[in-house]
C-alpha cells in the first residue's frame, strides 16, 4: 500500500509540473548538443511570445584555486540536471565508496587510484562527502547576484534524513564578489544509535584586477556523529527467518547493535587566503585579441591533464549562459566559455567600433597564500570496564586531541605568452608549516604537546596555452625539520588532436612521492588506543598513468599502475604500521556510454589488482551502469529522466571500521566477512523545469533479494529501501 501511494503522489507531481509547462513561455530552442534542457535563466520571461521584455541577461563563471599557488581553473556552473539524483549518495555517483548506511557516516573510496591523502588530519578525511578543502570552494563572478538552494530528504521524522545546502554570492562592481554558503545535514538513522548531525557555514570573496589579485575562504565544520559499533549478528539482514522467533523480517531500528552512548564530535576551522601582484606592460591590440590574451593570463587552462570533465558538462555550462554549444567544436568549448564569461572583467568601456585597445600584460607574478586551521577530535563513550584501558579502566572514555597548522607560501611566477618566445610559465615558491599538536597523557590530565616545522622548496614549469599540447611538471624538496629528505614530482600532459569528426584528447599523468606518513599515524593517545611511532619510514610512491577520451563515442579509458614502499596502514588491531616491502596495484577504467534516440545507457566498469592481497584489499572488478529514458515536453521547456541504476562490486574482505578511532582498517583475524556480490538498485525520476531541479528516487528497490548481503562494511548494513527527495532552484536576482 505504502509503494502504490509514493507512486501515486510521484505521478501526480509529475503531471503539475507537465501542466505549468504547458503555460505560453518563452520557448526558444535552446538546448546542447547532447539534448540536455538550457537553463531559461538565461532567458527573459514571457506570457506573451510576441512581447520582448527587456531584462539583464545573467552571465556567470565558476572557479576553483589550487591551495599552494592559488592558481585559477575554471569549472563549469552548478546547473547540470543529469543524474541530479545521485549528488546527494554517500557512496558517490557510480557508487565508488564504502560506508556505514547512514547520511554524512565515514566512507572509504574502493578505487584506489581515487583516495586522497589523511589531509587535513586521519580524523577528519573519512568526511569527504561533506568536508572540503579549500580547493574544492566554488568561487562566482556575475553580474546578478546568484544563489542556490538545495534541499534533500528520505524517509520520515522517526528514522529518516534531511540536507539543505544554500549558496550566495554577489558583485559589488566587476572585479569584487563575495558570497557565502550554509550547508547542515540530519542522519536520524535507520539503524540504532547511529545519528548523524553536521552543520558548516562559511564566507568568500575574491578581488580579480589586473594587477592585483586576492581570493580568501572561511570554513567553520561541526560534525556530531552517534556510533554503534554495527549489528551484533549479521544473520538479521542475511538470515532473518533464522533469527526471527517465529517473525520473518526484523525492522531496521530494532536489531541489537554493538554500541551504545558513544558518539564522536569533530570541529574544525579553517581560513585560507590567497593574493598576487602582478608586474606588467601595456600594448595597443585587436580588441579580439586582447579578450583572447584576457582569458589566458586570468585562468590555469582546464586542460585533461588537471581537470577531466564529461563533455555535457562543458556543454551544460555553456548552456548557464547563453551560449550555443551546437555552434562548437569540442576543442573550443572550453575556449568559447572562458571567452563570452570573462567579458566581465573587461575594464574598458571604448565603443563598439573601436578595433584596437590598451591591454595590460602580465610578466611578473609576486604570490602569498596563508592557510590557518585548527582541528579538533572527542570520542565519548560509557561501556563496560576495560582491564585493556590506558587511563580509565572502569568503561569511560573521554578522548581528545586538536591540531593547529599555520602555512605560509611565498612565490614568484614568470607568466606564459607574455611574449612569443615565452612558451612556458615559470614559478619558483618557499613554504613553510608550523603545526602544534595536543595529546592526551596517561594521566588523563595533563597534555602531550608535539610541534613540527617543515620548510619547502619547489616549482613548477607549465605550458597551458594553446590547443594541442599542455603540460605540467611541478615538485618540492623539504629542506628543514620534519620536511628534510621529503620530496614530491608531479607531471600532466595532454594532447588534442583530430580525428575523423570529433577531438580525442590523450592524458599521462604521473608522480613520485617520498613522504612521512601523517602526524597521528605516528603519534596518537587515548583511553583505548595508543602509539607512538617515531622510527616510522618515509613512504615511497610511483604513479604512471594514461587515458584516452573521444567525445563523440563517449568514451574514456583510464589504466595505471602504481609502486608504494612502505606501505603505511591500519593492521587487524586497528594500530598504524608498515609493510616494509612493495605493493603494486594494476588498475584500468573503462566509461561507455550508448544512446538510441531517448535511450540512454551509462556504463563505467574498473578493474583493479594488489599484489599483496592480505595487506591492501581492493575489489577486482567495480560495476556502474545507468539505464534510462531522456526526454523533452511541453514544448521543450521540460527535461525529464526516468530510468534505474545498478551499483556491483566482487566479493572481498572489505576494510572494517573503528569507532574509537573512526577509522577503517583490515578485518581481525576472528572476525573475517567478505562483503560484495551484491547488487544496489535504485529507481528514479529527474526533472529539470527552468531553474528547478527535483527528482525522486526509490533507492535500494532489490532489498531482501538474492544473497541479501547488503553490507558496504563488516556489520554495518546499508539503509533498506526508502524514498528519496531532492529539489534545487537557482536565482539570478
Amino acid at each position: 500500500m505504502r509503494r502504490i501511494l509514493l507512486t501515486y503522489i510521484l505521478l501526480s507531481v509529475l503531471g503539475l509540473l507537465t501542466v505549468q509547462a504547458q503555460r505560453n513561455l518563452n520557448t526558444l530552442d535552446n538546448r546542447d548538443r547532447y539534448g540536455n534542457q538550457v537553463d531559461p535563466s538565461t532567458q527573459p520571461d514571457s506570457l506573451d511570445t510576441n512581447t520582448d521584455v527587456q531584462s539583464i541577461p545573467p552571465k556567470l563563471y565558476m572557479w576553483r584555486i589550487s591551495e599552494t599557488l592559488g592558481n585559477r581553473t575554471i569549472v563549469p556552473a552548478d546547473t547540470a540536471n543529469l543524474n541530479f539524483q545521485n549528488t546527494n549518495l554517500v557512496d558517490g555517483m557510480t557508487g565508488q565508496y564504502n560506508f556505514l548506511g547512514n547520511l554524512g557516516s565515514p566512507r572509504l573510496s574502493r578505487i584506489f587510484f581515487d583516495r586522497e591523502d589523511n589531509e587535513p588530519t586521519i580524523f577528519m578525511a573519512p568526511f569527504s562527502s561533506f568536508y572540503f578543502r579549500p580547493d574544492q570552494m566554488f568561487f562566482t563572478n556575475s553580474n546578478v547576484p546568484y544563489t542556490n538552494l538545495t534541499y534533500y530528504k528520505a524517509g520520515n521524522k522517526i528514522n529518516g534524513e534531511e540536507r539543505f545546502k544554500s549558496y550566495f554570492s554577489v558583485n559589488a562592481n566587476k572585479r569584487l564578489a563575495f558570497g557565502f554558503n550554509i550547508d547542515y545535514l540530519y542522519g536520524r538513522g535507520y539503524y540504532a544509535n547511529q545519528s548523524t548531525s553536521y552543520f558548516n557555514a562559511g564566507i568568500f570573496g575574491s578581488y580579480i584586477g589586473e594587477r592585483y589579485q586576492l581570493q580568501a575562504v572561511y570554513n567553520n565544520f561541526f560534525m556530531k556523529m552517534n556510533e554503534n559499533g554495527g549489528i551484533t549478528n549479521d544473520g538479521y539482514i542475511t538470515r532473518p527467518d533464522t533469527l526471527a522467533e517465529g517473525k520473518k523480517e526484523y525492522e531496521s531500528t530494532t536489531i541489537p547493535v554493538n554500541l551504545e552512548q558513544t558518539s564522536n564530535r569533530n570541529k574544525d576551522f579553517y581560513v585560507y587566503l590567497t593574493q598576487r601582484y602582478r608586474l606588467g606592460f601595456t600594448r595597443r591590440v585587436l580588441k579580439e585579441e586582447a579578450a583572447q590574451n584576457n582569458i589566458q593570463q586570468s585562468f590555469a587552462s582546464p586542460n585533461a591533464a588537471t581537470q577531466i570533465r564529461k563533455p555535457s558538462a562543458i556543454a551544460d555550462s555553456l548552456s548557464t549562459i547563453g551560449l550555443s554549444a551546437d555552434s562548437l567544436s569540442t576543442d573550443s568549448l572550453m575556449q568559447a566559455n572562458n571567452l563570452r564569461l570573462d567579458s566581465l572583467n573587461n575594464s574598458s568601456s571604448l565603443p563598439e567600433d573601436t578595433n584596437f585597445i590598451e591591454e595590460f600584460v602580465p610578466v611578473t607574478s609576486f604570490i602569498h597564500t596563508i592557510k590557518v586551521e585548527r582541528s579538533r577530535h572527542h570520542f565519548r563513550s560509557i561501556e563496560a570496564a576495560n582491564e585493556n584501558a590506558n587511563y580509565n579502566k572502569f568503561g569511560v572514555s573521554r578522548d581528545s586531541t586538536t591540531a593547529f597548522s599555520v602555512k605560509n607560501v611565498f612565490g614568484i611566477a614568470l607568466l606564459e605568452g607574455f611574449n612569443k618566445y615565452a612558451k612556458a610559465g615559470l614559478t619558483a615558491y618557499i613554504s613553510h608549516k608550523y603545526s602544534r599538536y595536543d595529546l592526551m597523557n596517561k594521566d588523563s590530565i595533563t597534555v602531550d604537546r608535539f610541534t613540527e616545522q617543515e620548510i619547502f622548496v619547489g616549482g613548477e614549469l607549465a605550458k597551458r596555452q594553446g590547443k594541442t599540447l599542455h603540460y605540467s611538471v611541478d615538485g618540492e624538496i623539504g629542506i628543514m625539520d620534519k620536511a628534510l629528505g621529503q620530496f614530491r614530482v608531479n607531471g600532466n600532459m595532454d594532447l588534442n588532436f583530430r580525428l575523423w569528426k570529433d577531438t580525442v584528447n590523450l592524458i599521462v599523468r604521473g608522480f613520485v612521492k617520498n613522504t612521512l606518513p601523517s602526524f597521528y599515524m605516528r603519534h596518537y593517545h587515548s583511553n583505548l588506543f595508543i602509539w607512538d611511532n617515531g622510527n616510522m619510514e618515509k613512504e615511497f610512491r610511483t604513479r604512471v598513468e594514461g587515458e584516452l577520451n573521444i567525445g563523440r563515442w563517449g568514451t574514456n579509458l583510464r589504466a595505471g599502475v602504481e609502486n608504494i614502499k612502505n606501505y603505511t596502514y591500519f593492521n587487524q588491531s586497528a594500530m598504524p604500521t608498515q609493510h616494509s616491502g612493495n605493493i603494486q596495484v594494476l588498475s584500468a577504467t573503462l566509461k561507455q556510454n550508448f544512446r538510441a534516440g531517448i535511450f540512454h545507457l551509462d556504463n563505467e566498469v574498473v578493474w583493479q589488482k594488489s599484489s599483496n592481497e592480505t595487506v591492501l584489499p581492493l575489489p577486482q572488478i567495480s560495476l556502474y551502469s545507468n539505464l534510462y529514458i531522456l526526454t523533452t515536453m511541453a514544448k521543450k521547456v521540460l527535461t525529464v529522466q526516468l530510468g534505474a541504476d545498478v551499483r556491483y562490486f566482487t566479493k572481498y574482505h572489505a576494510p572494517a571500521y573503528t569507532p574509537a578511532i573512526q577509522q577503517f582498517h583490515l578485518q581481525p583475524d576472528n572476525d573475517q566477512v567478505e562483503i560484495g556480490g551484491y547488487p544496489i538498485v535504485n529507481i528514479y525520476a529527474n526533472i529539470h523545469l527552468k531553474r528547478t531541479r527535483l527528482f525522486a528516487m526509490y533507492s535500494h528497490a532489490n532489498q531482501g533479494m538474492g544473497t541479501r548481503n547488503a553490507f558496504l562494511v563488516p556489520h554495518y548494513p546499508i539503509n533498506p529501501s526508502l524514498l528519496r527527495l531532492g529539489v534545487s532552484w537557482n536565482f539570478y536576482d
